[in-house]
């Protein structure tokens, strides 16, 4: 059964090179329950909403599978957070999951997949600048990027909620599909 491992949300605000100037990457877990809103994980922060935010990308998912896959590319620990994802999910293939698919967390919150994380320059950074040259390009190729969600059933959710995978769409393009493009 597909659950979470764990719910993060904004440690602190970094100094970026990006055009914002900051960068609201670093997410760390959150212990006990927390709700999840309209614009996300309560007490989160996007710092560019064009890029990491608003409805259509509230909240981001990725894969205890896929962070293992990393941890032995880079040779260290990647703890729930490092990706700046809101959820460390296992159990499911996060990249797999489908535009317009729905998953319950827990017991009321639904969510709806919308479209696939892109790799950007911040995260490069983040990673390891130039310890990790290549880094956007890398992370792409891997195709393991997890999905951006928009929350469509707002509640509290914790470390160890079960995920239902809802019906999607037959036939609709997986994250995969779109990040690859036609």
């Amino acid at each position: 059964m597909p659950r979470l491992i764990a719910v993060c949300s904004v440690h602190a605000l970094r100094p970026d090179a990006g055009a914002v100037g900051v960068t609201a990457i670093d997410k760390r877990p959150i212990d006990g329950p927390v709700r999840i809103g309209p614009y996300g994980v309560y007490a989160d922060v996007q710092a560019s909403r064009k890029h990491h935010g608003g409805l259509d990308k509230a909240v981001y998912a990725y894969a205890q599978e896929d962070a293992e896959y990393w941890e032995g590319e880079l040779g260290r620990p990647l703890d729930p957070g490092f990706f700046g994802e809101n959820l460390r999910t296992t159990g499911m293939d996060v990249n797999a999951a489908r535009i317009g698919e729905r998953w319950r967390v827990g017991e009321t919150v639904v969510l709806e997949v919308t479209m696939p994380r892109t790799p950007c320059q911040t995260f490069a950074r983040w990673v390891g600048g130039a310890d990790e040259r290549g880094w956007v390009k890398r992370f792409a190729d891997a195709q393991r990027l997890g999905p951006y969600l928009r929350v469509v059933k707002s509640g509290p959710v914790r470390a160890g909620d079960p995920i239902d995978v809802l019906a999607a769409e037959p036939g609709a393009p997986t994250i995969i599909d779109v990040f690859r493009g036609p």
